[in-house]
């Protein structure tokens, strides 16, 4: 079975960090969201995997290379503008040819990861296979509708009035019949090919496509506050460890871990917290949930449930900073005045006064 990572996209919706940064190479967890999908490709034994990428194109290859230091095979499939999910397995059919595949959105992340739902569908002959779960709006979606028996009975993206809260994860298994489908269908009324729209023409032409619940948590990470839930979410499962000093003047709670050469020195933290390599944090606080990248650097200041990409600086502001996510060399520091609070989503190279 082959793979592929869907990696193009603008991220609108993380604008003004996807300005200058591929929205799946945001990290979670210290570890950029796309590098997930990877490692569960490789869990579930799928070692040939294509990535479509899009404008971001350099950034993608930059960092994941061949893949070679996943144990993998990496194509990349150059898409010229994101015209849907469909269009993406269009364009994809000289890698994929004739064989099965698992299809992974590259923004989003499970718990449990591909493993079980590929074992799932190599067992058997379906068609296809998509991966459900169960969310609060599914208008936000597309959407399942089963039948009594639980079979799936029709698909709609995005619909104005559900029918059920069964959403559709980023996650879909396919043999060769989907490019068929993808052939078949028009463009919606967002000039995209949807994905719902090629399976649903499965269904109606009669292939068998079986539904799979999710197990554990599923994460759409395109959104700040679902970006932060992730995050919350993985380090959930950290394990201490410490490779960075902490001096005595410092106390330490729950599960933090500390790369090396990096230095906490008069400060709390609270974990769960991951700390990169190089870090200094000097006189202040840190809070649950907060990831912070290589070579950051933070003084007299409160952080908690945040995001802090590499070489963020925050100095002296005297208040605490929540709910956050910070590009790569993102300054904040004092001003002549104090707000009380803050919650702020910055890109690469910022500078704030406070």
């Amino acid at each position: 079975m082959k793979g592929l990572i869907l990696s193009g996209g603008k991220g609108t919706r993380l604008r003004p960090l996807t300005y200058t940064s591929a929205k799946q190479l945001i990290p979670v967890a210290n570890k950029p969201i796309l590098f997930y999908g990877l490692e569960f490709m490789k869990e579930a034994g799928i070692e040939n995997i294509g990535i479509v990428v899009g404008d971001t194109r350099n950034e993608i290859k930059a960092n994941v290379g061949d893949g070679s230091r996943w144990g993998v095979k990496v194509t990349y499939i150059e898409q010229d503008a994101p015209l849907g999910l469909a269009h993406a397995v269009k364009i994809s059919r000289d890698f994929l040819g004739d064989e099965r595949f698992c299809m992974y959105l590259g923004d989003n992340l499970l718990k449990n990861g591909i493993k079980r739902i590929v074992d799932e569908y190599s067992r058997h002959e379906d068609h296809a296979m998509i991966l459900l779960t169960e969310v609060d709006d599914p208008r936000q979606f597309g959407v399942a509708e089963l039948k009594p028996d639980g079979s799936v009975k029709k698909l709609v993206e995005k619909p104005k009035e559900p029918r059920s809260n069964l959403a559709l994860v980023g996650v879909y298994l396919f043999d060769s019949n989907i490019f068929t489908a993808v052939n078949a269908i028009k463009p919606s009324w967002r000039n995209e090919l949807e994905i719902t729209d090629a399976i649903q023409y499965l269904l109606d032409e009669g292939y068998q496509v079986t539904p799979s619940i999710v197990d554990g948590w599923w994460k759409d990470t395109g959104k700040l506050e679902d970006l932060l839930e992730a995050n919350r979410l993985v380090l959930e499962d950290l394990k201490k460890s410490v490779k960075g000093e902490i001096a005595p003047s410092s106390t330490v709670a729950g599960a933090v871990e500390i790369g090396t050469g990096s230095r906490i020195v008069d400060s709390r933290l609270e974990g769960p917290i991951i700390i990169g390599k190089d870090v200094s944090i000097e006189d202040a606080f840190i809070g649950p949930n907060t990831s912070i990248g290589d070579k950051c650097f933070i003084r007299k200041a409160q952080v908690e449930n945040s995001i802090l990409l590499e070489g963020t600086r925050i100095t002296d502001i005297g208040l605490k900073l929540i709910d956050s996510l910070t590009g790569r060399r993102v300054t904040i520091i004092k001003g002549a005045q104090k707000p009380e609070s803050m919650s702020l989503m910055l890109g690469d190279t910022s500078s704030i006064w406070l």
